[in-house]
């Protein structure tokens, strides 16, 4: 990692596709039953299939009080996938019993306190599915936010199921070509195509890059360094950009940092007319350094 370049944290689960290779040994399995002439239909990560019911109902674990699906032994950092088929096949048994008593570690852990009952999450809370959402992200939740790129594994790692795989089996290190973060600069400087090839894997909106962005602002007003040049730079941008999405974004994030003078420097910013950056010009914001003289701002390149 470079030093004093913004990061943000992309979840565990994320940090490379692990769906992919758990879909090829599923296929292994569906073709034996196939050529036995049984109908059969590989499902992973596919909103066809609930795939956390489907593994508890086979009896496979227990769902936690943060709704996650616990393994015996290994907790919940695992992907599950399905061979949805007719061949019959011996079942399992009976659903297993709670392993979690009374922990309520998850329910405790979780930042903006979207787990509001055992086993029930408020999706309008839950950091990982807000990162997901269309439209604005919720201004009460940016601050909780931090340095989340994409998906949040709090509830996941206060977990004590959990702590004793990892403690039995040691996570290894990231594999080469994973990414426990990202640089935002990098990813607010890329354009449309380079963004959806470099996280088109992971959910993004309408496959909209803009969401991307979003983001990416956010976090960016959460950890930057207000002094760095790179990074007015990029605010200025944002502020220019063509959608009032990232401009909204971008004028949130300027303010969090204390950094009005780049505003009052921005042509154009203060006369928007879209409703989203009136919106975020209007609003309260907790700057999270006081105001002060910083970098000078760029010179906004000219526009044809």
């Amino acid at each position: 990692m470079r030093p004093n370049v913004p990061w943000g944290r992309v979840a565990r689960y994320a940090w490379e596709d692990h769906y992919e290779p758990l879909r090829s040994a599923l296929t292994v399995v569906a073709r034996e039953l196939e050529a036995a002439g049984w109908r059969c239909r590989v499902v992973a990560d596919d909103n066809a299939l609930v795939d956390r019911e489907a593994a508890f109902r086979a009896g496979i674990g227990w769902y936690g009080k943060n709704a996650n699906l616990l393994l015996p032994g290994r907790g919940s950092w695992f992907v599950l996938g399905s061979v949805v088929t007719d061949a019959p096949l011996a079942t399992r048994g009976r659903p297993m019993a709670d392993g979690c008593g009374g922990c309520t570690r998850c329910i405790d852990g979780c930042p903006p306190g979207a787990i509001v009952a055992p086993g029930v999450v408020d999706a309008r809370r839950c950091l990982a599915w807000l990162l997901q959402m269309e439209g604005s992200f919720p201004r009460d939740h940016r601050v909780a936010l931090g340095d989340r790129l994409y998906g949040c594994d709090d509830c996941q790692e206060v977990c004590p199921p959990n702590q004793r795989s990892d403690r039995a089996d040691p996570a290894s290190a990231a594999a080469p070509g994973a990414q426990p973060v990202v640089d935002l600069l990098d990813l607010l400087a890329a354009s449309d195509d380079e963004l959806m090839a470099r996280y088109g894997r992971w959910y993004v909106p309408r496959r909209e890059p803009r969401y991307l962005r979003r983001n990416a602002l956010v976090v960016l007003g959460n950890v930057a360094d207000p002094r760095d040049p790179a990074v007015v730079a990029t605010l200025c941008r944002a502020l220019a950009d063509a959608d009032p999405l990232v401009r909204a974004h971008a004028v949130w994030a300027t303010r969090r940092l204390g950094r009005s003078d780049v505003l009052s420097e921005a042509a154009d910013v203060a006369d928007d007319p879209d409703p989203l950056v009136r919106a975020e010009l209007e609003a309260a914001v907790d700057a999270r350094v006081p105001a002060a003289p910083a970098a000078p701002t760029p010179a906004r390149a000219p526009t044809g």
